[in-house]
């Protein structure tokens, strides 16, 4: 009977070693996969070396400690310290990227602003003067109203950020808006009919709304401005050409009358 009872305690036992060696097995491979997530990213790296290390280093212990008698509960404890530093280094490395775009943006916006302060004093708001060259310049007449088109040139790639070629067009906008107080705009994104149509929906409302957020920077005040976004709808060419596309994609102004009123929507 003692003998039997032995047994089954050394089976237990067994069984018991079993689950926790399998447990640990887990724990350092999703150590490991962590940390083959954060140093395969240079941007990451960059940003958080010390963090990266240190989840390297601690996930070697941890995997050299798995492999002695009794050392389980040291590997136990170095797996979770590697995956914890790969969490402080996504964690680092999003803020710094965060960091990073604000920094950019704002660099955008303060350029924009002197170069409306420059406009201001060279002088050039010149009343209706003004006003006709703006129309000639990037505007048409069409059934809906007077419209200003931003083509997709001005966007980065499949982005909502406004590049620097943005920065004189949208200028002028800011200019024509404040000599004419009473005119509100609609701004409407479209895109070509690529991809799924709701993130082309998506994309085109972004895009829209990166105009709007360069406008009120410059002063505009946010009751003048709409915002809409129609993905692939209202195409004014092929999408089955490059070429057809590209005129698909696009941001369009579409100007108030002298009181303000704009047309109905699409």
């Amino acid at each position: 009977m003692k003998r039997i009872c032995i047994t089954l305690l050394l089976v237990a036992a067994g069984l018991g070693a079993g689950c926790a060696d399998q447990a640990l097995r887990e724990q350092l491979d999703q150590a490991a996969a962590a940390y083959q997530q954060v140093s395969s990213d240079a941007e990451l790296v960059r940003g958080a070396p010390r963090d990266v290390a240190r989840a390297g280093e601690t996930l070697e212990r941890a995997q050299r400690f798995s492999h002695y008698i009794g050392g389980a509960q040291d590997a136990r404890h170095y797996a979770y310290l590697s995956l914890s530093y790969s969490e402080i280094a996504r964690q680092h490395g999003a803020l710094l990227a965060n960091q990073q775009q604000a920094v950019r943006l704002e660099m955008d916006r303060e350029r924009l602003r002197r170069m409306l302060q420059d406009a201001r004093l060279l002088n050039l708001q010149q009343g209706q003067w003004m006003e006709d060259q703006m129309i000639s310049l990037a505007a048409t007449e069409t059934d809906r109203g007077l419209v200003m088109t931003l083509g997709d040139v001005l966007f980065r790639a499949g982005s909502d950020r406004l590049g620097p070629e943005a920065n004189r067009t949208l200028l002028k906008l800011a200019h024509f808006l404040q000599l004419n107080p009473q005119r509100r705009v609609r701004i409407e994104g479209y895109t070509d009919s690529r991809g799924q149509a709701e993130e082309n929906l998506q994309l085109s409302r972004a895009r829209a709304r990166a105009v709007a957020s360069v406008l009120l920077d410059l002063g505009i005040a946010a009751g003048r401005l709409e915002v809409r976004g129609y993905g692939e709808q209202f195409p004014i060419a092929e999408n089955a050409s490059a070429r057809g596309r590209a005129q698909n994609r696009r941001v369009e102004i579409l100007f108030s009358d002298a009181k303000g009123q704009l047309a109905p929507d699409r």
